[in-house]
């Protein structure tokens, strides 16, 4: 009676269906996943040339609040004051201008990669399902897998996988 039941136990533990687990470092990832290197390329460019529009206009404001002192000088003063009123009113506008360009160059790239990690995620999902995953855990700074073996460390396959679909 032991060895039969011994005999079971031993069954029912083989026939349990075991989870497969996997592990993908999120920052690996992320750094290697060529559409989000492409992207970030783009928005520094993007990014340099509002700097440098930013650093023109300033300088030519600059440049006008020179002569304006210049040329105040031989104002009454309260044409001066309302000179200078104006001056200040067209400052405050300029800044909102460009604080509004950085604002929205902000929103565009933050959607722009909203985008591509819904992909990633989406693509680890279709790896797990495909390859019979029970659990594929986020590692990386901040992740959930403080320990891996690197054969369960997906990383290197999704990224293929990611970057062979964004070539196409």
């Amino acid at each position: 009676m032991k060895k039969l039941f011994l005999a079971l136990m031993v069954l029912g533990i083989l026939s349990c269906e075991q989870s497969k687990i996997g592990y993908v470092d999120n920052l690996k990832l992320m750094d290697d996943y060529q559409e989000k290197i492409d992207v970030e390329a783009k928005f520094k460019v993007k990014a340099d040339a509002l700097a440098k529009k930013r650093d023109s206009i300033s300088q030519a404001f600059q440049m006008e609040a020179q002569a304006f002192q210049a040329k105040a000088q031989k104002m009454s003063q309260q044409k001066a004051q309302e000179e200078y009123g104006e001056m200040q009113q067209r400052g405050q506008q300029i800044g909102q201008q460009l604080q509004m360009q950085d604002q929205q160059l902000q929103a565009e790239g933050q959607v722009q990669m909203d985008s591509i990690v819904s992909k990633v995620k989406s693509e680890i999902t279709a790896y797990g399902k495909a390859n019979g995953y029970t659990y594929i855990l986020g590692g990386g700074d901040g992740g959930s897998v403080l320990y891996g073996t690197d054969a369960n460390d997906l990383t290197d396959e999704i990224v293929k996988i990611l970057n062979d679909k964004y070539k196409k």
